[in-house]
């Protein structure tokens, strides 16, 4: 096994004030992530099996100019989602994870964090769980539907009927995923490796959820449908998907074991009183970083906090009911400087362990109980600086 050594503070806050200014320069070519940067767990990561599969998806009928003149008409199927799955020997008998990626995003989210550590898909699979990490409907290895496009560039189409394909900027993901108020210039206490910044860079793809997909976009049903071939499993979305898993749990509410939303970019306040009920039967927890005042750059409104609040107020609805709704917010226990991408942060680990710990206690330990229990506090346990 490969072991990098830290570098003392001054020498890696140098380091990552040269990235940092390299990364904000002129359009160029990007110095690769070496694999020697990696950091490698001293224990094997033991499987009992590994894999992927499609979830949904629809046939389509398309002409010969819909597939590109890549021979004549015919049927595709479209609107599938991809998973990708690690379960770890012994691993059955605990509650599957689904770990679902934001906008402009992929399942990478999850996986090697930009400077090289190990991602929340592993260390979950670790503390031993089975992991799903799907790519939404359009985007990875779920692909996309390219009909209306090679329509629109035959000229069968209007120009207007192209869907809009978004993208995060460099420069707009500072102040929208908190890591600083302004590019290249990091808060004080962030937790996000900044120096490796250009490396989540390159993790953005093209996102057409907003315009070329069905609404709702399928993955809603093909998580509702995951969980349930999955006889049950803790649905957890971030950002774009954070609410994801509280639809997929009114589609499936059997299914949905417990809820994780990691820094939804809204909770919807528009539920019916019986939705409500229904979300009051399942365990739901809320996580949120630091900075949530902060412009995000898209806008002058500081939607984080917006956002937060909105979850607030729903948390207070569900538990009206009987729920056992919570919120996980690192600040309240001593804990500043986590950003957006806190799954990626350098103290991702004592934030895995703390849903780790609830999820025990409300799925695990309390399956069927219906009160509800805190969030152990601490920092980082010994055992999260080095997974087993």
């Amino acid at each position: 096994m490969m072991h990098r050594k830290e570098s003392p503070a001054s020498g890696r806050n140098l380091g990552a004030g040269i990235l940092l200014l390299c990364s904000l320069a002129a359009p160029g070519w990007l110095e690769a992530q070496s694999f020697r940067d990696l950091k490698m767990p001293d224990r094997p990561l033991v499987l009992k099996a590994q894999g992927s599969f499609y979830v949904g998806g629809e046939k389509s009928k398309q002409t010969r100019v819909e597939l590109g003149n890549l021979g004549p008409e015919g049927n595709i199927t479209i609107h599938q989602m991809y998973v990708r799955f690690m379960i770890p020997k012994g691993g059955e008998k605990n509650v599957p994870v689904v770990m679902v990626h934001g906008a402009t995003l992929t399942g990478k989210s999850w996986e090697t964090t930009p400077d090289g550590r190990m991602g929340w898909d592993e260390y979950f699979v670790r503390k031993g769980h089975p992991v799903y990490v799907p790519d939404q409907v359009g985007r990875g290895r779920s692909g996309f539907n390219q009909a209306v496009i090679n329509d629109v560039r035959a000229g069968l189409a209007p120009p207007e009927r192209l869907p809009n394909f978004i993208r995060f900027s460099d420069e707009v993901v500072w102040p929208n995923f908190r890591f600083g108020a302004k590019p290249g210039e990091p808060y004080a206490e962030t937790k996000f490796p900044v120096e490796a910044v250009d490396e989540l860079s390159k993790q953005g793809v093209p996102d057409l959820t907003y315009s070329g997909l069905p609404v709702p976009t399928p993955t809603i049903r093909a998580l509702a449908d995951l969980a349930g071939e999955l006889k049950g499993a803790v649905l957890m979305g971030h950002s774009q998907s954070g609410p994801f898993p509280l639809e997929a749990a009114l589609l499936n509410p059997a299914a949905a074991k417990a809820l994780v939303l990691v820094e939804p970019g809204r909770c919807p306040a528009n539920y019916s009183e019986e939705q409500i009920r229904t979300l009051a039967a399942i365990p739901i927890l809320a996580v949120y970083g630091d900075y949530l005042d902060t412009s995000t750059g898209i806008s002058p409104e500081p939607f984080w906090k917006q956002s937060f609040d909105g979850c607030q107020a729903l948390i207070r609805r569900i538990n009206a009911a009987g729920g056992r709704a919570q919120m996980l917010y690192p600040p309240e226990r001593g804990v500043r400087g986590n950003s957006h991408m806190i799954m990626q942060d350098r103290n991702h680990l004592q934030i895995a362990d703390w849903i780790l710990a609830w999820i025990r206690q409300q799925v695990t330990a309390k399956r069927g109980k219906k009160r509800a229990a805190a969030i152990p506090p601490g920092t980082v346990p010994a055992s999260s600086e080095r997974a087993r």
